[in-house]
């Protein structure tokens, strides 16, 4: 294969695939989505940032009490693995007043760009970390619906914004909105 330019060569999607992460018509479905764990987010980062104990006079204390009951889990061998737990205890816990404010405003911001729909593969990947997180951590709630939400968005951030401020701002930034000039392409949204 040494005459064949390996740059050339496109597999295509399938139609599910090409419907669900390209096309504008499956954009409602990611509203919805993106609404729901936006919400979620803002929700949880708006109670965060008003309590004195995230990010108030007593900032950290909420996370040091968090931290502790997954250090307590580890101990007992249940839930949080014991890399995690050293990374809780030898990283997070004495910069726990940094980390309060990082998980507070972080949560808040996600929100925030999942319900404007501003840079939603972005926050929806941020969203998913902090998810993975928690639920390394050992806390479930709603965490593995959050995650499996934020990832279905990162992997459908061309489309996931279109009801939202990425149709406006993604082009600005040079993605990924263009008409290609040759006859045989076809648009990159199926407009």
């Amino acid at each position: 294969m040494s005459g064949t330019n390996r740059k050339n060569i496109m597999i295509p999607d399938n139609p599910v695939s090409q419907f669900l992460f390209s096309s504008i018509y499956a954009s409602w479905i990611w509203l919805i989505i993106r609404l729901y764990v936006g919400y979620a987010w803002l929700n949880a980062g708006w109670h965060k940032v008003q309590s004195d104990a995230w990010t108030g006079e007593n900032a950290g204390a909420a996370i040091q009490g968090f931290i502790q009951g997954a250090l307590t889990k580890a101990a007992d061998g249940k839930d949080v693995t014991g890399w995690y737990a050293s990374f809780l205890e030898n990283t997070v816990l004495p910069n726990a007043k940094i980390f309060g404010f990082v998980v507070a405003y972080g949560e808040l911001l996600v929100g925030l760009g999942l319900i404007l729909g501003l840079l939603t593969g972005i926050a929806a990947f941020f969203g998913g970390v902090m998810n993975v997180s928690f639920l390394f951590a050992g806390t479930l709630s709603t965490n593995p619906l959050l995650f499996i939400f934020a990832t279905w968005l990162v992997l459908a951030w061309k489309n996931a914004g279109w009801y939202g401020l990425d149709r406006w701002v993604l082009p600005l930034l040079g993605t990924p909105w263009h008409r290609e000039s040759s006859k045989n392409s076809t648009d990159s949204l199926n407009i």
